[in-house]
């Protein structure tokens, strides 16, 4: 089992390593639109997520 979890792991050379840094291989490359679309989504949906503190009006209301 620990070997399969190691095996997971690779190191990385330092020049390949500004590659892996680039903004378009972060996991959410764009945080703040990422946050804008969730709170826009849940006050048109109503939903009661994580990201939505109350429900909305389905017209975009609080």
């Amino acid at each position: 089992m620990i070997s399969l979890g190691l095996s997971g792991c690779a190191s990385v050379a330092p020049w390949d390593r500004g590659d892996l840094a680039k903004a378009h291989m972060a996991i959410d490359p764009d945080p703040m639109q990422s946050s804008i679309r969730a709170h826009n989504y849940g006050s048109r949906e109503a939903g009661a997520s994580a990201n939505v503190a109350g429900g909305g009006g389905g017209c975009g209301c609080f």
